[in-house]
């Protein structure tokens, strides 16, 4: 889904290396370099974020999530548990991952094609506003959840911490642009900014986004007002 947390990103590594370079040189950094934090780029495949309840219902009374894989947002993992979502006219998907820890909504992120292939119209929602989208069946090895609503399109958005956003001169809730390089090249706009304490410097774009663009680990990514 994304890159592991016990692996540091390409970026990550090119970063640091970078800025040691220019301090051994004596040079003063040029504005990409002496950004706080590197930029991370990483694609999300669908997956669905579960209460408590849902986890339960789901895998058993008692259950909670197993660690796959920690993700690069600290606290966040990719779990062991997979879900099978039942869409419109008993179309499936199976091995959906659940994304942990659990949260106060169910939610289920697909992009648009695997919407389509499922029969869904989904809308285009930032994370955790799901009031009107459609609902679907989840279905686990204990038992079946109904979920009312919940199914949408993420946003394309981008996490920083307050010393990133005043470094990009943005705040909470305001959108940049994304510019891709590589055959492929692309720029996204509305990239909605989320400001928090202890987030890492990181864009997240759905796996159609991700294809378009043709979004490799070596490839550059610049993020702008």
């Amino acid at each position: 889904m994304v890159a592991s947390a016990l692996t540091p990103p390409r970026a990550v590594v090119e970063h640091l290396v970078r800025q040691a370079v220019y301090q051994r040189l004596g040079k003063p950094l040029p504005r990409g370099a002496s950004a706080p934090s590197p930029l991370v780029v990483n694609v999300r495949a669908r997956h669905c974020h579960l209460t408590p309840e849902a986890v339960e219902q789901l895998f058993g009374k008692g259950h909670r999530l197993t660690v796959h894989q920690g993700l690069y947002q600290e606290g966040e993992f990719a779990a062991e548990e997979t879900v099978t979502l039942i869409g419109p006219r008993s179309r499936v998907i199976s091995n959906l991952r659940i994304v942990g820890p659990c949260r106060g909504v169910n939610q289920v992120e697909l992009a648009y094609t695997d919407a389509i292939a499922l029969g869904f119209e989904v809308p285009l929602r930032p994370s955790g506003n799901i009031q009107g989208a459609p609902g679907c069946r989840l279905m686990g090895p204990a038992g079946v959840f109904e979920m009312g609503e919940g199914v949408i399109r993420a946003a394309r958005h981008v996490h920083l911490a307050p010393k990133d956003a005043e470094f990009y001169g943005v705040r909470p809730g305001e959108y940049m642009k994304l510019r891709v390089g590589g055959e492929c090249g692309l720029v996204l706009e509305r990239v909605l900014c989320r400001v928090e304490p202890g987030f890492k410097l990181e864009v997240h774009i759905d796996t159609d986004e991700g294809n378009a663009c043709n979004l490799r680990p070596s490839t550059a990514c610049d993020l702008f007002k």
